[in-house]
């Protein structure tokens, strides 16, 4: 790591955090968690069956409306798992998915190295998938993959038109299709519809029990009663059948009933702000956020930019953003804004000035 990104995350560290989530202790967290289980009579969990896991797989499956959910340590390999479980039924290891899929660019390449799976690509760059893009991948597909909302495009979202007929077109064609939904929690306010609604267009979703939802860990596949079978067969084989999981269960616990009501005033807040980042020049992808998270664009360098942040915060003691990064465009830089309790505590308006002062603009 870089002598600016140590001293980044130092300032970062004695500061008050405006986006993402201030920081908890371990202790914090620990007694968290405790006072929940206490309270509510949680049980532990050996080797994922029943206890706080059992409860846990029990409440999102009849969330998003499916027969079934199974518990994973970690959406790599909730996903790996499922995809490969697809495949094989479908006696085709070629998947469908975005090129700015999580498991193309944070993964190391885990789903070809791994699994074997053949990957072909849905869509290029910032596009949300579509009837169109399916038919567009010819030949044989053992399952097809949407990320919703595709994080590396700055969370972007179909249209929930295009989303029921891309589901159309896969059923129509056999094609399996998953979503990768672990921020489907906060995806769901932009279509105004339910949960259970959106998992209802595929076939198997994957959802993160530490992004949204706040757990220290975790993930779930909702899906038919039979393929869970065969995912909890592959998640011992990938070793994630571990001997406890109460922990990151009981903050997926906690996360449903603390976070999820929350995530429609999360996106109204975001895009008040993204208007408010407009007016002092600091310009937003998309222009009218999608979910709580988006990118932000600024003129300058990295560089400039995050040391005028690390300054800021040692004279103001709050840190307004992450570090930023170089854009595409020469001579801009970007960043990522995630607005949870931390930034909805503020006003929208004060934060865009205060941003838009710290970044030098």
């Amino acid at each position: 790591m870089s002598d600016l990104a140590d001293r980044f995350r130092a300032a970062a560290a004695s500061a008050e955090a405006i986006f993402w989530r201030a920081p908890a202790s371990p202790a914090e967290t620990f007694r968290e968690l405790a006072a929940f289980a206490e309270e509510h009579g949680v049980e532990r969990d050996v080797y994922g069956e029943r206890g706080a896991v059992a409860q846990l797989e029990d409440e999102v499956a009849a969330l998003l409306g499916k027969p079934a959910a199974v518990f994973f340590p970690s959406g790599v390999m909730a996903q790996q798992a499922t995809l490969r479980a697809w495949c094989d039924r479908s006696g085709s290891r070629r998947v469908a998915l975005p090129d700015l899929s999580h498991l193309v660019h944070h993964e190391q390449d885990g789903p070809r190295r791994v699994l074997g799976l053949e990957l072909e690509w849905l869509t290029t760059g910032r596009e949300t998938p579509t009837a169109e893009a399916l038919a567009g991948v010819g030949g044989r597909l053992g399952a097809a993959m949407v990320e919703l909302p595709l994080r590396d495009a700055g969370c972007l979202l179909p249209t929930w038109d295009e989303l029921v007929a891309l589901s159309t077109a896969a059923r129509e064609r056999g094609v399996p299709l998953h979503a990768d939904g672990a921020r489907i929690w906060e995806s769901v306010p932009h279509w105004d519809r339910t949960l259970a609604e959106a998992a209802d267009l595929f076939d198997s979703m994957y959802v993160s029990l530490y992004k949204g939802l706040g757990s220290t860990s975790g993930a779930l596949v909702v899906c038919p009663e039979d393929l869970a079978g065969e995912l909890r067969s592959w998640r011992q084989r990938m070793g994630g059948t571990i001997f406890s999981m109460t922990a990151a269960a009981v903050g997926g616990l906690i996360g449903l009933r603390e976070h999820l009501p929350r995530f429609g005033a999360y996106r109204a807040w975001a895009i008040e702000l993204a208007a408010a980042l407009d007016e002092h020049g600091i310009r937003t992808f998309p222009e009218v956020p999608h979910v709580p998270t988006f990118l932000a664009y600024a003129p300058g360098t990295p560089d400039e930019v995050n040391e005028r942040l690390i300054t800021h915060a040692a004279e103001h003691g709050t840190m307004p953003s992450g570090m930023w990064r170089r854009a595409d465009v020469p001579g801009w830089v970007e960043t990522e804004l995630t607005c949870y309790d931390a930034a909805t505590r503020h006003d929208p308006v004060e934060v865009a000035a205060l941003l838009a002062a710290a970044v030098g603009i």
